[in-house]
């Protein structure tokens, strides 16, 4: 798929950004891994932010300057969706769009911790943090037409020229961290992706004219009607909500490893 980061290629990256630490204050290295629910508040999910619709994982490597400030280097690959048939609300179940597509992040975020933390020879065994920074991720959004899925992105389902398939985002959240064991640490967090587009769901303006689509993209620009015949996608009226640009989320449960010795770590 264009634009996804491939997990080999980061793997290796990530070797090499701690093969660069040998002997440069190793005890001030983590890196760790993450699993957890992934989300989404966008046109078809314009209010509930904790509807968790896919699940994500990850692996990074952070740099700890001091007890309190850190910054870390992370990949997440994950899966959103939504679908209308699921809301509450009648003029969404009538509009009738649905959509998944995958996340795949690069991003280097600053933490903060309202403790002096230090695993295994500090006083505080966990503290609360926060977090900020940026990102760049892939997408592709999808939805499935008579048991066929098909990409949005190339269809133009709102009339629109095909956007990127990818994005700027600015994480941001909170967490927190308990060192369990010796060097070992579990993390808890809870992180929002603010982008800088509105297609995660392939859904963001007015519907388009259908005499200039055809085939999937004019059955897609328009799904209203597969259940009743009843169409309501009328050429510049509304089918997004005007929210401007789509959030992601990812509620992540971490185990990490802090190098406390001056050697190197091996892989």
């Amino acid at each position: 798929m264009p634009g996804i980061i491939k997990m080999p290629k980061f793997l290796s990256a990530l070797i090499l950004s701690c093969l660069f630490i040998c002997g440069a204050d190793a005890q001030k290295w983590e890196a760790g891994a993450t699993i957890g629910p992934s989300g989404y508040i966008g046109d078809l999910n314009p209010t509930n932010p904790l509807k968790f619709s896919g699940i994500s994982g990850g692996i990074f490597v952070k740099h700890n300057f001091s007890g309190y400030l850190s910054v870390k280097l992370g990949y997440m690959y994950g899966t959103i969706s939504g679908a209308d048939s699921t809301s509450s609300n009648p003029q969404y179940v009538n509009r009738n769009l649905s959509f998944s597509t995958s996340l795949s992040e690069l991003s280097l975020t600053g933490e903060f911790n309202f403790k002096n933390y230090i695993p295994q020879i500090g006083d505080n065994v966990f503290t609360p943090y926060i977090f900020a920074g940026i990102a760049t991720t892939a997408y592709n959004p999808q939805a499935t037409y008579k048991g066929v899925v098909y990409n949005l992105r190339p269809l133009g389902t709102e009339g629109e020229a095909p956007y990127s398939n990818s994005t700027i985002a600015i994480p941001y959240g909170a967490g927190i961290k308990f060192n369990f064991s010796g060097a070992w640490n579990f993390i808890v967090d809870l992180g929002y992706r603010a982008t800088t587009t509105p297609y995660l769901d392939d859904v963001a303006n007015n519907y388009a004219n259908k005499s200039q689509l055809s085939g999937v993209a004019l059955a897609l620009s328009d799904r209203s009607g597969e259940k009743t015949g009843d169409y309501i996608g009328t050429a510049g009226t509304q089918r997004g909500n005007y929210r401007g640009n789509d959030t992601y989320m990812f509620f992540g449960f971490s185990v990490s490893y802090t190098f406390i010795s001056q050697k190197c770590p091996t892989f």
